[in-house]
């Protein structure tokens, strides 16, 4: 078997981790999307929070399974009632109201790029990591925008719950592929001082 095919999908090598190593994973992982809540960049016509970022780039770097269990653990957290979601909000009601079809598209999304991660559109590819982030975000939107139609009509969701996304998703795309390839590249430098 190739070196290549023995590399890992991710610098942070999940698959090869004890339990314990994963579960600590998971709650820092959700740790890190509770505060990707509170971040926000200006733009224009709506402020950009940092949240599917963060989503994405623990999907990219976790994995599908262990990705998508943090997600879904940070959003427990929050149906729970702890302040993790936007503007440290919380509660069922989050769910059930206007962005409750955007929470919900979150582990799908994360999901989606974490088995992408794993099948080679990684920071070792950075046009495939790119792909992958630009269709996650398509998803949300599109569940998103789904779900609140059914409160304000499809018209008014495109307006209110798409179009102003699209300029912070395509931002937040191309930050977390840069991210996922530094990354990549410091572990090939690791991999390549080991074998001096």
């Amino acid at each position: 078997m190739s070196e290549t095919s023995l590399r890992s999908f991710s610098p942070l090598r999940p698959e090869a981790r004890p339990i314990g190593w994963r579960g600590a994973a998971v709650l820092i992982g959700a740790a890190l999307l509770a505060a990707s809540s509170f971040a926000e960049v200006p733009m224009v016509p709506v402020p950009m929070t940092m949240q599917t970022f963060a989503v994405f780039v623990i999907g990219a770097l976790y994995g599908w399974r262990l990705g998508g269990l943090t997600i879904l653990v940070w959003l427990a957290a929050g149906a729970a009632g702890l302040p993790v979601l936007a503007d440290g909000t919380s509660g069922i009601d989050r769910f059930t109201g206007a962005t409750g079809g955007y929470l919900i598209a979150f582990p799908i999304a994360g999901a989606l790029t974490g088995l992408l991660a794993e099948r080679g559109w990684n920071g070792e590819r950075p046009v495939h990591a790119l792909a992958a982030m630009i269709l996650a975000h398509a998803i949300c939107l599109a569940l998103g925008a789904a779900w609140l139609s059914t409160k304000i009509g499809l018209d008014r969701a495109i307006e209110h719950g798409v179009l102003p996304f699209i300029a912070g998703g395509l931002v937040k795309s191309a930050l977390a592929v840069a991210v996922l390839m530094l990354l990549a590249r410091r572990s090939a430098g690791d991999r390549s001082a080991g074998r001096r």
